[in-house]
Parts: C-alpha cells; structure tokens; sequence
C-alpha cells in the first residue's frame, strides 16, 4: 500500500477537496474561517496550502459565518455545501445555535470547532471548560444534539473513517443534517502515514429512495375515497426537485395545493390549484381548503405547528393524514399514514396508483377574493405624514423584483407578512429561514444565497431588531463584493413580538424601544452605520422615495442597504390560524384573563 504523510489536517482538507457532486462541482465549495490558538496553526496551516482548490473565506462572526453556509445549501437545494471553523472556547460555542438551525431545517454543514490538547499536557488550556465530573468533556459537546453526526478526533488515523461518515450524512436525504468533527488542536499537527487512494476523487449522488409499494398502495386506497383532499407543500418539494412532479400530480388529480413556508414557490403564485400560504401565517384561501379536508398529503413536511395550527386546523371529523416524507421520523408525525420515500419518485408512484381519481377543484372564488383584499394592502400609501406599513414595503419590493429575484428573510414581522402576501413565480424565489425562526440569520443568508446563485438578485428583508443582532457580514459583502440588496424596516423595536404581547392580554413591555428602559432614547442611524461597513446605504422617507432606491440598489456594485421607518402596530388583518402561545391561568390584569379565556376556547377546537 503507497502511502503520504501528512498531518491530520492536512489530510482532512486534501480528502474534502476530493469530495465531489455528480455534475462534477466539489460537494464543499469552501470554509468560512476565524482563526484563533485552536485552529489557526494545524487546519490554518492546511487551507493556505489548498486555497486554489478550497477557497477560504473570513468572516466576522462564527454564527454568521455559518448562517451563510447553511443559506448556501439551502438555495442550492442541499446539493452542495460549506464547512466553516473556529478555534476552541467562544468562537466554537458561536456556532451552535447555527447547529441547531441547519438540525431543524435539515440542511448539510461541516462544522470543524478546534478542541482542547488529546494530550492534555497544558490543561486546562486558554478557553477550556472544564467538566469537574468528566475529563473527556469540552465546550464542543454543546454540538452534540444539534448535530447529525458527531466526532472528536483525539488521533489522526480516526479521520479514515469519520470523513466518509460525514460525507454520508450530509448527502444523505433522510439524515442529512449538520455535522460536527471537533478538532483537537494538537491532533490536527500530528503526522500519519495515510493510504493514497483515501484522496482519490469521489463522486457522491444524492440517492432517491423509493416508496415502499405497500405504503403506496395504501395511501392511494385512503385518497381515493377522498371528497375534499388538499396537498401541504414543504421544503422537501424543493430538496427533492420535484416541482414538476407536484405540479403534474396536482394537475392530473385535481387536488388544491397550500405551501408551508419551507414549501413556498412550490408552484407558481398564480398556478390555478396553488391556494397559497398555509396555517398561522396562512391566507384564508390554503386555511379554508384544510379546515374541511378529509384526507391531507403532506409533501416534504415537518408538520410544524405553524403548519398546523398548533394542532387545529386540520378539524374535519374523521380526516385522514397522509405524509409523503424521505425521513420516516417525519412520514409518521400525528399519527399519519406513511409514504416514506423520495418526494418527486412518490408523487410519480401515487399518480400512476390513482389512475383516473380526480377530485373536485377548489372554488376559484377563494383565490380572487383573497386577492381582492389583500393586493389593496400592499399598495402605495396616500400622500402624507403616516408610516408606512411592512405590507407597503412588501409592495415596494415585489414592484421592484424581476424574475430572477429571491426575496429571503427568518425572523420578526417580516416571515408572516411574506408568507401571505409574497408573490412567488418560481422556484426558490423565496427563501425563508422558518424552522429556527433565527434573528441574526438575514444579512449571512442572503450573502450565502448569492455565492449560490451569483446571477440572481437577492433582496434580504429583514427589521431593525434582526439587524441589530447580527450585521457584521455586511462588511464581509463589502469586502467580497457580493451584491445584495437589504431592505431594513425600522418599527423601533422587536414589533412582532409586541404584538404577540398586546395579544395574549399582556402589556406592551421590553419589546419596542419606546417601552423598554432607557436613560436616553434610542436614535439609531442604519443608513450611517451600514455606510460605515462601506456598503451603499440611504434612508428614505416615503414608499415612492424606497422604489426609487430599489431601481438604484440594482446598480450598485457591492451591497446597497435601504433603511425605512415603519409603523409597528399593523398586519395583515385577513388569513392566519390561532397559535398556542399559553396564556397565564392566573393574572391581576382583566386583559390577561380575557386571553386566558380565549385561550381555553381554542384549545377545545383541536379535533
């Protein structure tokens, strides 16, 4: 056996630059870096000398960094993917809520935190936890359950087989998912002598597992009998590629279609069968169609409680589940039927078990009424002092896109407002970071869109709170030159969840800047401080003066930042379900028991 010998990172970065997609691509297209005395020595050392086969990038903060690794597969449709590293202590425990948000959206990342000494001798070492019960434990064991796979490389030779295991499970559909190699950082300089072909080239196909004929079977016996059936469209339509698919089984059968917000531009917004946005953010047009259903084809879903209504939407007596799904832990949620399989190949295989099965068309009538009523809202404002509204600005940027744009956007006002009013033409026109609902993950995302898509326009919605978060990659964009436009709302405050308050009979406290406490009020300048970042920034003052910076954003060379004022109180009064937000049984304040009672009338709706 011919053999090399290389240190353990060296070796690693030469394997996962052999690592390749079937279209020829490398499956990671590079590493999001901050280094510090936990990597920059062993893995540094190795990326410099693989920099023109594996890019690596700096960013300015960990959990961003792989916010934009995680939007990148994402918009790539997890066909390809990013690593990012960090040095030991703070800058990997920086990256687990970024862990926990690819876990819940099943999207693949390599997470590559160094570690503590495997030899201990400088223990406890700059940065170390130490665990008084256990020796063996570090601050990357926070990675454990928001990972899929996870590994601490305590010698070099153990990487021969954690690297193909992290392969698998990051192009594993079913189990695909964050994976964490902890690098200890005196393993990382360790020689080995490594057998050459474990650097051959490898071509990794993202299988398609078929549905069991038995499940298929019985999940076409079930929909047959059907009167009302409505199909719920998440996210794995898209990972699977299987607009087409959905489009021609809806189609054939006559079945309405709602969108998750993971499933959004599943079909075209104007697609006959497409009722539109589903369940606490849903129109009332997917939210009619579900409440009567009797049997439900959930496609790609988690089943998330937005999705269903915490439980209460889908209420027809004797309704029938049904979940199309690759991971079985999903194909089985809420006592579903199970089609554990590929979405595009089961969708295929349902059709051609349903035969001639048509089911009734929905009421066009719910869609141009939903229209009727909401296209209004997202209209110019009348001249005059009055803030302007998010649906405005939604109006704003949707007259702005072409067809080419992806709106994205993951936490606040923002994600409701889109999911009803958003007009999606095509595929993966909007990217909606939902599961994890993470604040901070905008500016990241959209800039990892882009690296995705580079010839698309992204337009990144997003408030003044989430920008206040996490705005340090919009220097990275800058500094990258990476055109996105972003689009800052600036309701003073976390608006959404002050609405939330106000709604479960609590009073406006701690959320908008006006109710929080202060000894000087908050005049926060967005326009001055993106500038700051060099990215091109203006504040406008009126919904025209956004349009005209929109055309402006789209011949800018680097990231062009709109900032705006907004009115924090308004939403869009038509669609949506109850949430089961528990409300106190007990309370001083008559607003707060009104809720509660509310509050115990929903809960008997759950059928």
């Amino acid at each position: 056996m011919t053999t090399i010998r290389l240190t353990a990172a060296q070796a690693l970065v030469r394997y996962l630059s052999a690592q390749m997609t079937e279209e020829g691509a490398p499956f990671l297209a590079g590493v999001w870096a901050i280094f510090g005395h936990g990597n920059v020595a062993g893995l540094g050392e190795a990326l410099y000398a693989a920099r023109d086969t594996l890019p690596t990038w700096r960013g300015h903060n960990e959990q961003s960094m792989a916010h934009a690794a995680i939007a990148y597969a994402k918009q790539l449709r997890r066909r390809r993917a990013m690593a990012v590293t960090s040095s030991i202590g703070p800058g990997a425990t920086n990256m687990v809520t970024a862990a926990a948000l690819a876990h819940v959206n099943r999207l693949p990342v390599l997470f590559l935190p160094g570690d503590v000494f495997a030899g201990r001798g400088p223990d406890p070492v700059l940065q170390q936890i130490e665990d008084f019960a256990d020796g063996t434990v570090s601050v990357n064991d926070c990675f454990r359950p928001v990972s899929r796979y996870f590994d601490r490389i305590t010698r070099p030779e153990q990487l021969l087989t954690a690297l193909p295991r992290a392969m698998r499970v990051m192009t594993d559909p079913a189990d695909c998912g964050p994976v964490t190699l902890a690098l200890c950082q005196d393993v990382q300089a360790e020689a080995h002598d490594w057998p050459e072909h474990f650097f051959a080239p490898q071509v990794w196909r993202i299988r398609r597992p078929q549905p069991d004929p038995a499940e298929i079977e019985a999940a076409a016996a079930v929909l047959e009998t059907a009167k009302r059936p409505v199909i719920v469209a998440g996210g794995g339509v898209h990972y699977a590629e299987a607009h087409m698919a959905l489009d021609t089984f809806a189609t054939a059968h006559g079945i309405p279609v709602v969108e998750t917000q993971a499933g959004k531009s599943a079909l075209p917004w104007d697609h006959p069968l497409n009722l539109g946005p589903v369940g606490v953010t849903g129109g009332e047009p997917a939210n009619t169609v579900c409440e009567t259903a009797d049997v439900i084809l959930g496609v790609g879903t988690r089943f998330q409680d937005f999705t269903t209504g915490s439980r209460a939407l889908f209420k027809a007596p004797g309704r029938r589940l049904i979940s199309l799904n690759v991971n079985a832990y999903d194909a089985v949620k809420h006592g579903a039927l199970p089609v554990c399989g590929d979405a595009r190949d089961g969708l295929a295989a349902l059709g051609r078990a349903l035969g001639e099965f048509r089911a009734a068309p929905p009421d066009p009538a719910l869609k141009s009424d939903w229209f009727a009523r909401v296209d209004p809202l997202t209209d110019p404002p009348p001249e005059g002092n009055a803030l302007p509204t998010d649906q405005q600005v939604i109006g704003a940027v949707q007259r702005a896109a072409g067809p080419e744009t992806v709106v994205m956007c993951a936490a606040g006002t923002m994600p409701g407002e889109l999911h009803k009013l958003w007009k999606a033409g095509r595929p993966g026109s909007y990217h909606m970071e939902y599961g994890y609902s993470c604040m901070g993950y905008e500016i990241a995302g959209a800039m990892g869109i882009k690296m995705a898509e580079p010839d698309r326009d992204v337009v990144c919605v997003l408030g003044d709170g989430s920008y206040m978060m996490m705005n340090s990659e919009l220097a990275t964009a800058v500094m990258m030159g990476i055109r996105i436009t972003v689009v800052i709302a600036d309701n003073r405050g976390f608006g959404c969840i002050n609405r939330l308050q106000m709604a479960t009979g609590g009073a406006e406290f701690n959320n908008l800047l006006d109710h929080a406490v202060h000894e000087s009020p908050a005049n926060i300048d967005f326009a001055a401080h993106a500038a700051a970042m060099g990215a091109a920034a203006v504040h406008v003052g009126s919904i025209a003066e956004l349009e005209e910076a929109l055309a402006r954003a789209k011949a800018a060379d680097g990231p062009f930042v709109v900032v705006t004022d907004t009115d924090p109180y308004p939403s869009t009064p038509h669609g949506g379900h109850w949430w089961d937000v528990a409300v106190p049984e007990v309370s001083p304040r008559a607003a707060v028991n009104e809720a509660r009672a509310a509050y115990e009338a929903h809960l008997k709706e759950r059928p």
